[in-house]
């Protein structure tokens, strides 16, 4: 534990370093193009959902709000992945994929951000309703209860789509004693999670297979916080190294648990 918890500090001061020069040659902080997803290999490769964004959701630098902190806050998680596992992922291959896309089989783990602002209709629901079930794994990112934005949806929104998808689905609280929180790091208190620029305190949710709790999670859900905030801006100076050590090993955390559940 000792020794992981080292290389992750090591590894998340390097990325000072590899951020500037990825901005450099993405154009900055303002550039943003869809990439062309890389042939698939059967390495990991860290899936961002895309998906059609309700009105209000391009506030961001004009960004599609699924696209927030793409390419940054994977491609340092993938450093990080790979500096302290075995999985040798894809780092600066980014996939991107719509939920109605067969494509996304390919893939155990996906990525949301900003699900307030999240909408699909009938046959992605549908997908993604076969994804979960045959085994995927889904991470929600980044939204918050109306107030500080005061467009979007916010929780309701991911309700309401998560019944579409899975009807009857129970979204559950979720404490530091679930094995979730303790698959590679062990993160015994939630207390000590980051806040970024929201206000109150992070809450962690989660929605299990035929909601029962003795199996495996279909989702992990970051409310009230923006855990890839962190990865983002990782090494930037606008966080202290501790703060992002600790998201780190929430993500760490996530996709060894999807991977092995």
């Amino acid at each position: 534990m000792i020794q992981n918890l080292r290389r992750l500090a090591w590894t998340a001061s390097l990325l000072c370093v590899a951020a500037t020069s990825a901005l450099a040659q993405r154009g900055g902080f303002g550039y943003f193009s869809q990439p062309n997803n890389p042939r698939y290999d059967g390495r990991f490769m860290f899936a961002r959902l895309k998906y059609t964004v309700m009105p209000g959701g391009y506030y961001y630098r004009g960004l599609p709000s699924w696209a927030h902190g793409e390419p940054y806050a994977e491609e340092n998680l993938m450093k990080i992945m790979d500096s302290i596992s075995f999985l040798h992922p894809h780092v600066a291959e980014e996939v991107v994929v719509g939920a109605d896309d067969p494509e996304m089989f390919k893939f155990p783990i996906a990525y949301m951000v900003e699900p307030g602002f999240w909408t699909l209709d009938d046959r992605e629901a549908l997908v993604f309703r076969d994804y979960l079930q045959k085994g995927g794994f889904i991470i929600f990112d980044d939204f918050r209860a109306p107030g500080r934005i005061p467009w979007g949806a916010g929780w309701d929104n991911i309700v309401f789509n998560m019944q579409r998808i899975l009807p009857g689905a129970q979204i559950v609280d979720l404490d530091a004693t679930h094995p979730i929180f303790h698959s590679f790091f062990d993160v015994n208190s939630l207390d000590i999670v980051p806040q970024a620029y929201d206000s109150g305190q992070p809450m962690f949710r989660g929605i299990y297979e035929n909601n029962d709790p003795r199996k495996r999670l279909l989702a992990v859900i970051n409310f009230n916080t923006d855990i890839s905030d962190f990865w983002e801006f990782s090494g930037r100076g606008y966080y202290p190294v501790d703060s992002s050590n600790e998201a780190y090993k929430l993500g760490v955390n996530y996709i060894i648990y999807g991977l092995t559940h």
